[in-house]
């Protein structure tokens, strides 16, 4: 459902690395900080592997349905600041960097995956602006890699394009492509999935992380929808009430074949997650009240399906900003 996540994916993984190291038993003084590193490049590690399954997910949905969108320029990439842990000074040394600036995440199919930038190479400067090195003043300082994506955005908006400067000297132009405007950000704990208008986090430990990457992906859609379809903001000019919230949820879920349709995913898939979501986390007389029943949901999802294929048929792709039907004119005249 649309609300304001609380901070960014890379601000939120600094506690799982920080758990990790913290379980490292006692060494002999000799052993003590290899073995630490070690555990630090293994939670490390796990983690970057669900965040990239979640960024490879999310570019597709985005630049699949750039057309339909107010899109923006976007090069899939994704980076980390050692300030965002817990112990700065060790993950630097687990992953053998002189900064404390390295990718985190390329998109598979993206212009940084093209170009063949890897997760934790050291990035130095950005359009010649040297990024920061060496001790870090701070830990768990979310809002420097905040600002810096912010200025990526802003730069790919300005010119189209940006040059990265990696450890080494190599310098990497990146041109960008057209996605709607959406950072996917992984949370180090929790299983809830959120929008906020500009970002769609979702927690590590989401239960849609163990179905198919189809249904995964009809999960990441309905956030995404939230997004697209300007549900907060929405919902911040007129209230939060039952019956208000109600009707964006039914948006989203409506939307998400859509969504998955133009981004090259089966849109049988959206009803697949419903079927299988639905029966253990959205139903029975527990089921929340901003929220229909799921098998009233998924009989929503399968009429919008029948309605996507046609298009596809007719017409090759799924316009859902020409004829996606919205329900909230009721609420929007107010």
């Amino acid at each position: 459902m649309p609300r304001r996540a609380a901070a960014t994916g890379l601000r939120v993984l600094a506690p799982a690395l920080a758990l990790a190291m913290a379980s490292v038993c006692a060494f002999p003084p000799w052993a003590h900080a290899a073995a630490g590193q070690r555990q630090a490049a293994i939670a490390h590690a796990q983690f970057q592997a669900r965040d990239q399954l979640l960024q490879d997910v999310g570019w597709r949905l985005a630049v699949g349905n750039a057309p339909f969108c107010a899109a923006r320029r976007s090069v899939g990439l994704q980076l980390q600041d050692m300030a965002s842990y817990g112990d700065p000074v060790r993950v630097r040394q687990a992953l053998g960097l002189d900064g404390d600036f390295a990718i985190q995440t390329v998109a598979n199919g993206s212009p940084s995956a093209l170009a063949g930038l890897e997760p934790n190479a050291e990035v130095v400067a950005i359009d010649g602006e040297r990024l920061a090195s060496g001790t870090t003043a701070e830990r768990l300082d979310w809002k420097r890699i905040a600002g810096i994506h912010a200025a990526i955005d802003a730069a790919l908006a300005a010119t189209g394009s940006l040059v990265l400067t990696m450890k080494g000297g190599e310098r990497i132009t990146l041109a960008g492509v057209a996605a709607c405007p959406t950072r996917f950000e992984l949370a180090s704990g929790g299983t809830r999935a959120l929008a906020d208008g500009a970002r769609v986090q979702i927690g590590r430990e989401f239960p849609g992380f163990a179905y198919p990457q189809e249904e995964l992906a009809a999960a990441i859609a309905h956030e995404l929808a939230h997004n697209l379809l300007g549900h907060r903001a929405w919902l911040d000019g007129n209230g939060r009430n039952m019956a208000s919230v109600r009707l964006t949820e039914r948006e989203a879920d409506r939307l998400m074949p859509w969504l998955l349709a133009n981004a090259g995913y089966d849109p049988q898939a959206a009803l697949r997650f419903m079927q299988r979501w639905g029966p253990r986390h959205s139903g029975g007389i527990f089921r929340k009240r901003t929220h229909d029943g799921w098998d009233e949901r998924a009989e929503l999802i399968a009429a919008e399906i029948t309605l996507v294929r046609s298009l596809l048929e007719q017409r090759g792709s799924a316009d859902w900003r020409q004829h996606f039907r919205r329900e909230g004119e009721r609420f929007r005249a107010r």
